[in-house]
């Protein structure tokens, strides 16, 4: 059970800049830093995010700490990863300086999220993050694959990424993002959160949006890697129709077309009109070489995939 906090336990806005003060810290745009200075903002992410007395909550790139304390006062326990140097030295200090009945229920991994493949403690049970707008999406994919114990997610993000990961088949804004999003978990937005609450406020919007994994993954003969470089492959000549976009993947448009046919997708659909269903068909009728028994002698065109996406 969490115990109370004391009532100035979170981070307001003078407490953010005394501490970047006192470790020298400049937010950065290269790792996309903007620090949380509003306790409301934070209780109300954790509110959102359905934070349990039992979850074990995952949290990428915690800063100063202002959403892990908010995160503390809701979760069993928290476990934060952080790459930069200073930031993760000073993080523990300033848990048990603000929040001391809950450190022990606070641990910090030091490192690139993207190369993080395990954590300390039980399996986490959400991803609370207020991620950096430069590397989001990447972050998201890889923390879904990498722990799928991880059963609700709420990330806040930049608005434009927000409506990206959001949006469904049909949408202008349909794309990569929206389908691997999908594949791992059911997806809406959340909310909208001002630029004031931010130090230094960003010259953009932000928003929240939550992701809860799916009861059942979606149900396909083909592998996650398959489907994915089915839909990078699709989108990277979005505005041309399948038979022409998948044509590189397939190893030519007719083997692109008969993928097609057998998926039960029109050749000449687009990548933003199809589901993530729709994705993993196409993905199961690809063949290997051409019907002659001969290798196309084409380059294949897959699409490179980013690691663990």
């Amino acid at each position: 059970m969490t115990s109370s906090p004391t009532p100035d336990a979170l981070l307001g806005p003078a407490d953010v800049r005394e501490l970047a003060a006192a470790l020298g810290v400049r937010p950065t745009k290269q790792r996309g830093q903007n620090f949380v200075i509003d306790a409301n903002t934070v209780r109300r992410i954790v509110r959102t995010a359905e934070v349990r007395p039992d979850d074990v909550v995952v949290e990428v790139g915690p800063g100063l700490g202002s959403l892990t304390l908010a995160l503390l006062e809701a979760a069993d326990r928290v476990t934060a990863v952080e790459i930069d140097d200073v930031l993760a030295g000073a993080l523990p200090a300033t848990i048990a300086a603000r929040m001391p009945r809950r450190a022990e229920r606070f641990a910090l991994v030091h490192s690139d999220a993207m190369q993080v493949t395990g954590l300390p403690g039980p399996a986490p049970t959400a991803l609370v993050a207020n991620l950096p707008y430069n590397v989001a999406v990447p972050v998201l994919l890889h923390m879904l694959e990498t722990f799928p114990s991880i059963e609700r997610t709420l990330v806040m993000v930049q608005s434009e990424v927000a409506d990206r990961l959001a949006a469904g088949p049909g949408s202008k804004v349909y794309g990569v993002p929206s389908v691997k999003a999908n594949w791992y978990a059911h997806v809406k937005r959340a909310g909208a959160i001002g630029r004031n609450v931010f130090w230094p406020a960003p010259n953009v919007d932000s928003g929240l949006v939550s992701l809860v994994r799916r009861t059942e993954p979606i149900a396909t003969t083909a592998t996650r890697r398959e489907v994915f470089a089915v839909v990078d492959a699709a989108f990277a000549q979005r505005r041309k129709t399948l038979r022409a976009a998948l044509a590189g993947w397939a190893g030519s448009a007719a083997l692109a077309e008969a993928a097609l046919v057998a998926a039960g997708v029109s050749p000449q659909a687009r990548g933003e009109a199809l589901t993530v269903e729709e994705f993993a068909r196409i993905a199961e009728h690809k063949s290997p070489e051409e019907p002659s028994g001969e290798p196309s002698g084409k380059p294949s065109g897959e699409p490179s995939e980013e690691p663990s996406l």
